[in-house]
């Protein structure tokens, strides 16, 4: 019998630190491009960073967050391909070197996105995983097309599609504990149909195609906000109520995106816009982040995360910005726009700082 000094080590868990700082990297410089491109006077760093703004935000931020995530829960070493490839394709594009190399090194990395949620999808096979990997053939065909050419206001509709059909795909998954009925099922199929739809008439009819995108966001923003299991978890105390007011927040800022984007459909730039894709964008999107993270987070990063009620300012700070904002954007109110962007900034700094004090190593915590 071996003795305990030559019994081997039991391996460290993999702590993928470097890929998850390039998402932060990519979330930090996106903002800096974002309050430069709303009119603060901020120097651009390098030149290629304010068109770099919403290209580091999704294929940067989230297709890392996400693509790691979705690593993590295969648990194979070949799917994180996928957030390698995102992680060089941002590094590329936060140094300035050729944008189109950038593109192609995300573009890659979204279509071993699809191969990893295929292969997820495989396991465990229903309407939520299917949805889930619809969501990544979206990103990589936006991706793609972004990489063949493609003005950035023609692929945020395919963006658009990725986090959609990833979040409701989700909480389709969890939905199913509450025993959805036909009606809600069919709500359901109605909306991801109609996203489908707008996506593919992109080709043909860009200002249809929106419209069709917003319609389809307001069913799906109705089908959140009634069937997700959210509403029943605001009555629940500490973090399962945090998590439950933060995504309904999220679903109702996706409806009110869907809205603009019915009434403002064919605008490609200007506050309208604005006001458009970042009720979106910061309403929904990082909304979602805010309700995850508690959950996310200590997964990828193999720690701890303790609940703090202080999480609710990030939240609460969130909401009261995007609104002077989007006041700012639609009665062409410019100190509301200009406010209201650096007070986005100012939330997401928060929850970063709150996230990173709630945080601790597992091994050195007993409780």
């Amino acid at each position: 019998m071996k003795k305990a000094s030559q019994l081997p080590k039991p391996a460290k868990p993999f702590r993928p630190y470097p890929l998850f700082m390039v998402a932060i990297l990519a979330l930090l410089a996106a903002m800096w491009a974002g309050l430069y491109r709303l009119g603060w006077q901020l120097p651009a760093l390098q030149p290629t960073l304010p068109m770099a703004h919403g290209p580091l935000m999704v294929g940067g931020f989230m297709g890392v967050v996400i693509s790691l995530e979705r690593a993590v829960g295969l648990g194979k070493k070949w799917a994180y391909g996928a957030p390698i490839l995102h992680s060089i394709g941002t590094l590329i594009l936060l140094f300035g070197w050729e944008t189109s190399v950038g593109a192609l090194f995300i573009a890659l990395g979204s279509v071993w996105l699809v191969a990893v949620l295929i292969q997820i999808a495989r396991i465990h096979l229903a309407l939520h995983s299917v949805t889930i990997a619809a969501g990544s053939v979206a990103f990589a065909v936006g991706n793609l097309l972004w990489f063949s050419g493609w003005l950035i206001p023609y692929v945020v509709a395919w963006w658009i599609g990725f986090l959609i059909l990833t979040i409701v795909g989700e909480r389709l998954e969890l939905s199913r504990v509450v025993r959805l009925g036909r009606s809600a099922y069919g709500f359901f199929i109605l909306g991801i149909g109609t996203l489908a739809c707008a996506l593919f008439a992109t080709w043909i009819n860009f200002e249809f195609a929106m419209r069709l995108l917003g319609f389809s966001m307001v069913v799906l923003s109705g089908w959140l906000l009634y069937f997700d299991v959210a509403r029943r978890r605001v009555k629940a105390g500490g973090q399962a109520r945090f998590i439950a007011i933060t995504l309904l927040s999220g679903y109702l800022w996706m409806g009110i995106s869907g809205l603009l984007m019915l009434w403002f459909a064919g605008m490609l730039a200007g506050p309208r816009y604005d006001a458009m894709l970042h009720s979106f964008f910061l309403g929904f999107s990082i909304n979602m982040i805010f309700a995850h993270a508690p959950i996310v987070f200590p997964a990828l990063l193999k720690l701890n995360m303790r609940f703090s009620p202080r999480f609710y300012s990030h939240t609460l700070l969130l909401q009261l910005s995007l609104l002077l904002r989007i006041v700012g954007d639609l009665f062409l109110w410019q100190p509301g726009r200009l406010w209201g962007g650096m007070l986005n900034v100012v939330t997401i700094v928060l929850f970063l700082l709150n996230t990173l004090l709630s945080l601790k190593n597992k091994d050195s915590s007993a409780d």
